[in-house]
């Protein structure tokens, strides 16, 4: 029996984070390519430490003369990110940082079943959704994510020009009846400019925009607040400690909440099924739960390399389901072509929105105009009620 009453925890990072920063810069080379041509490859890894990015991985475009045109523009692309982080101290300066470049053609063995429509690799993926919150997330890294946002803005405007960009959170969150109603704990760690700031200084201008984002009543007398907990942090980033592309990959799903197949999204073009049929498994399962056809529902699809069709697919709506989930799952089938191309096509996804996911979490967004985080649309909760 799914339990009612318990405390869950999940995590998050900010922009600044060494790993994110790495992510940020794999996704802007992304965008890069695909603002030149809607199926260009891309397979990016990002290193980061003091002062030293290196740029990794596959890259390809069918005009081969603007292939190494863009190879040319990364240096530029690393310094934008870097710049628009925030990052201008001492040991990782986005005007002094060194770039090295290790982007080469794509592995002929590899583009030849893609080409085919076919997914580029082997894997798992997964898709979650649950009615916690108004965006159908789990509360606890919804929230976290919120508040590192909230903080982001904050700085950026100008309105904490002590905070610096390098963050955490972590929220404790208390379930009553199978329903966030609290926060047991709250774990904040920021950067910031001077060494005389205490931990105290830092959560007096921190804790308004704590209070701002969580909902009402959530925090209570009893709440534990470890605001800095260690004392100073003024050196952070990639100085602080290395980052590397793909390593929070729990932070940009569902803060442990629901299972993950291993594959980071960063860096990889939509031909990837990491990224595209984790994407397509979350638009799944927000749709099965706007419908109103479950509470809660996690969805896996599998894939093999070159292969287009999925090899499986699988519904546990927890006991929530208005139908049966094998019968949820003969209607997704229905409703949306699961071949890469098919995922590719249905949700729009060669365009150059993905700088924009690497912070602050993939799912829980709203869609965007231009197509960005096109996996968060209900729109096919209709079909899906039809198809049951």
């Amino acid at each position: 029996m799914t339990r009612k009453n318990y405390i869950f925890t999940s995590e998050s990072v900010s922009e600044g984070h060494p790993d994110k920063v790495c992510d940020r810069i794999s996704d802007a080379i992304l965008d890069a390519f695909l603002s030149e041509e809607k199926n260009a490859r891309v397979a990016c890894e990002t290193f980061a430490t003091t002062n030293q990015v290196v740029v990794g991985g596959e890259v390809g475009l069918t005009d081969k003369a603007k292939l190494a045109l863009y190879m040319e523009k990364v240096d530029g692309l690393v310094r934008d990110c870097v710049k628009d982080i925030g990052y201008e101290q001492d040991e990782f300066h986005w005007a002094t940082l060194k770039v090295a470049n290790f982007l080469h053609p794509q592995s002929a063995h590899i583009a030849q079943g893609v080409d085919k429509d076919g997914a580029g690799d082997q894997g798992i993926m997964f898709g979650h959704a649950v009615d916690e919150t108004p965006e159908l997330m789990p509360a606890p890294i919804h929230y976290s994510h919120a508040i590192l946002r909230r903080l982001a803005e904050a700085r950026k405007s100008g309105a904490e020009p002590t905070l610096r960009p390098d963050a955490k959170s972590q929220l404790s969150v208390r379930y009553e009846n199978g329903k966030p109603v609290g926060v047991t704990s709250i774990v904040l760690s920021t950067q910031h400019a001077s060494e005389s700031q205490s931990s105290d200084d830092i959560r007096a201008i921190v804790e308004p925009y704590i209070r701002e984002v969580l909902p009402e009543g959530w925090i209570s007398p009893e709440t534990e607040w470890w605001v800095n907990p260690t004392g100073t942090f003024v050196i952070g980033g990639p100085d602080g400690d290395a980052g590397l592309t793909g390593r929070k990959i729990i932070v940009d799903t569902y803060g442990g909440a629901a299972p993950h197949g291993g594959g980071a999204f960063s860096g990889k073009d939509p031909t990837k099924v990491d990224r595209s049929a984790a994407y397509a498994a979350r638009y799944l399962a927000k749709n099965v739960v706007a419908a109103g056809l479950a509470r809660k529902c996690t969805i896996q699809l599998s894939y093999a390399i070159g292969v287009a069709k999925p090899l499986s697919v699988y519904v546990d709506t927890f006991g929530t389901g208005q139908v049966p989930d094998e019968v949820i799952e003969q209607a997704l089938v229905q409703c949306m072509d699961l071949t890469p191309l098919g995922i590719r096509t249905h949700l729009d996804l060669c365009k150059p929105i993905y700088a924009r996911t690497a912070a602050y979490g993939h799912f829980g967004r709203a869609p965007e105009a231009d197509g960005g985080f096109s996996w968060e649309k209900t729109d096919l909760v209709e079909a899906l009620k039809k198809a049951v």
